[in-house]
């Protein structure tokens, strides 16, 4: 499986300040970003996978363009994809990726 370059570099350029926080690491097929070293958002194909923290999971899958990550054939706990139509301008990118970090953030706990 390949990724999308292009939501890559989106990915890329809103964690730039954070960058020395983030790696990168192909996961899923696609590509991942971890930050202190625990997963928080990824690209798989065209899709934008974030984890999401349980107690705002159900609400955040009544998005529209958000469904269960079911990479391995059933539902992935706290995994999410979320297809373009959900990141269309930076500002959605933005939050998504937030709440990706905040999910990290919780395991670091």
């Amino acid at each position: 499986m390949a990724y999308n370059e292009e939501i890559a570099q989106r990915v890329r350029e809103y964690l730039a300040p954070i960058k020395d926080q983030i790696e990168e690491k192909r996961m899923f097929g696609g590509l991942t970003f971890l930050y202190n070293g625990k997963m928080s958002v990824g690209i798989v194909k065209d899709d934008l996978c974030v984890r999401v923290v349980s107690e705002k999971f159900e609400s955040f899958l009544e998005r529209p363009a958000a469904r269960p990550m079911d990479f391995t054939g059933k539902a992935m706990k706290d995994f999410a994809y979320v297809s373009q139509e959900g990141f269309k301008d930076e500002q959605a990118l933005a939050e998504l990726i937030e709440l990706g970090i905040e999910h990290a953030k919780s395991k670091l706990k």
